[in-house]
């Protein structure tokens, strides 16, 4: 089984959108699969500059400005938007994008985001998830010509036309967290994709067996969904350049290889390989410098073809 290599970006950190699109299109033009982006408005350490962008605003104008690379969110909050408006949104950028996007979709987290920009944070946001999943599918699984409606603890949808419609036959879902029972169950019922971000590598393993449990459970078969992780980059064609890349993201060099995909090329390589034998299927590589574009060439150059 070939090892599926996206990237995935974190540019609330500090990215503007022709920063964003310079490494979207390197990484079309590298071969990598997908181009995926954070969906957060606060700086998490440092000042941010110049400012966050809104996700599915770059994406729909990287949608214009790439023709294969796969695009989507890991993950959308949904405390952002009213699950009406992102139907539409996401609708509208598949379209724009010729059938690429993906969503990722979670409860939200980052508390300090929510209150520098107004946003509202309940305490309990798992029935605001599910709820959005439910409206999100039905919206788009609804005949042209028929409308959807929806009574929900949290929303409420009334003779909705339910447009418009996605290019593609279905919008792959992303659903991640790890909570032991809800989670597995949501990701069972709704989700293409179920995504460990950041996971401690020896509980990937597990993670993904009751994943499998709660897909038997739900009578889907394990091949439904795909099991893919989200692990921060840091490789070098030497300890030299590792380590100059380690500090540009001021972490510590130990630490990266205990964690993430790190070190030479043939640590990488074996750390992706086991990740593999766990039964991952695909890798979003958290590129956090998207200035130093050498680094994605060298991952396609020296790493994938390995894999």
């Amino acid at each position: 089984m070939t090892l599926d290599l996206r990237i995935f970006t974190e540019p609330q950190q500090g990215a503007s959108y022709d920063t964003q699109l310079a490494v979207a299109q390197a990484t079309e033009q590298l071969g990598f699969s997908a181009f995926f982006r954070s969906d957060h408005y606060l700086a998490m350490g440092g000042d941010g500059l110049p400012g966050p962008t809104d996700s599915w605003t770059t994406l729909a104008g990287i949608a214009r400005e790439t023709s294969t690379v796969r695009l989507g969110t890991l993950v959308s909050s949904a405390t952002f938007r009213l699950p009406g408006i992102l139907a539409i949104q996401v609708a509208q950028v598949d379209q724009m994008s010729g059938g690429r996007v993906e969503l990722g979709l979670g409860t939200g987290w980052f508390a300090a985001e929510h209150a520098a920009y107004g946003i509202p944070f309940p305490d309990k946001r798992f029935g605001l998830l599910e709820e959005q999943l439910e409206i999100l599918t039905g919206l788009w699984g609804t005949p042209v010509g028929e409308t959807f409606d929806f009574a929900g603890e949290h929303y409420t949808l009334t003779d909705s036309p339910a447009l418009p419609k996605p290019a593609q036959a279905q919008i792959p879902l992303i659903v991640g967290g790890g909570g032991p029972k809800r989670t597995p169950r949501i990701a069972a019922r709704f989700a293409t994709e179920y995504n460990q971000s950041f996971p401690e590598i020896d509980a990937i393993g597990p993670r993904i067996q009751v994943i499998e449990k709660a897909l038997a459970d739900a009578g889907r078969a394990s091949d439904s969904l795909t099991q893919s992780v989200a692990l921060v980059l840091a490789v070098g064609k030497d300890e030299a350049e590792f380590t100059r890349r380690a500090d540009a993201i001021g972490r510590e060099p130990a630490e990266l290889r205990e964690h993430g995909i790190a070190g030479s090329v043939p640590e990488a390589v074996d750390r992706l390989a086991s990740l593999r034998e766990q039964g991952v299927e695909r890798v979003y590589l958290q590129v956090l410098d998207q200035q130093d574009l050498d680094h994605l060439e060298l991952v396609a150059r020296e790493i994938a073809p390995q894999l």
